[in-house]
């Protein structure tokens, strides 16, 4: 059975969707970068161990990314996961993890990178957003894509409407990409794309506004 390790900063609701999902493997440790994070004691009440890595404990990322690579690696993970896990990561961390580092972004990739998505995709408009899950690369939010959910962006959609809203799908696709890792259904092959080991799924179309 695979290890997970999963990173995060602050509540970690993903975290604890991951948590509760009856995943093919063992969740060995929750680790924060912030001691006051309150998913640790959410991870803790789950019987997961915790540990704390403080950013502001070192003087640079590279020394921290030394630090928490050195913890992460006590628990033997096959897999990394980072739910929302607020630090940068160097190219030298990434590396040491590649191919088994993901991450999961509120945009639909590659647009909408970084931060505060949700108020640029209704600053320009858009009729159409969503969540992606990706391996992470030393290039910010343009790792390989492994799974996407999107949403329409309603007529009277504010911040927080559309977050909560996509917050759902987040919490549906995160596991999914996970149990693809554990159960060996999913690669990132050499060429820098995600390989599949299961039958292509039927498509559909998701139209904003829709169609009369």
């Amino acid at each position: 059975m695979k290890r997970i390790v999963i990173l995060i900063s602050g509540r970690g609701s993903n975290m604890e969707t991951l948590l509760t999902a009856k995943l093919p493997c063992q969740i060995a440790a929750v680790i924060s970068n912030r001691a006051d994070a309150e998913g640790l004691r959410i991870a803790s009440e789950h019987g997961v161990a915790t540990a704390v890595v403080a950013h502001k404990d070192f003087a640079d990322r590279e020394s921290f990314d030394a630090a928490l690579a050195k913890t992460i690696d006590v628990y033997h993970p096959d897999v990394v996961v980072l739910a929302g896990f607020m630090r940068i990561l160097t190219a030298g961390f990434v590396n040491r993890y590649h191919g088994r580092l993901i991450n999961i972004h509120p945009s639909l990739l590659p647009s909408y990178p970084g931060v505060h998505t949700h108020a640029r995709v209704l600053e320009d408009g858009v009729k159409i957003h969503g969540c992606t899950v990706h391996f992470v690369t030393p290039d910010l939010d343009h790792g390989p894509i492994i799974i996407q959910a999107a949403i329409p962006v309603l007529q009277d959609d504010t911040e927080k409407t559309l977050a909560d809203r996509l917050l759902y799908q987040e919490h549906r696709i995160y596991p999914q990409a996970v149990r693809w890792l554990c159960q060996d259904q999913i690669e990132l092959g050499q060429d820098g794309k995600v390989r599949y080991r299961f039958p292509k799924q039927a498509g559909y179309a998701l139209i904003s506004p829709g169609l009369e």
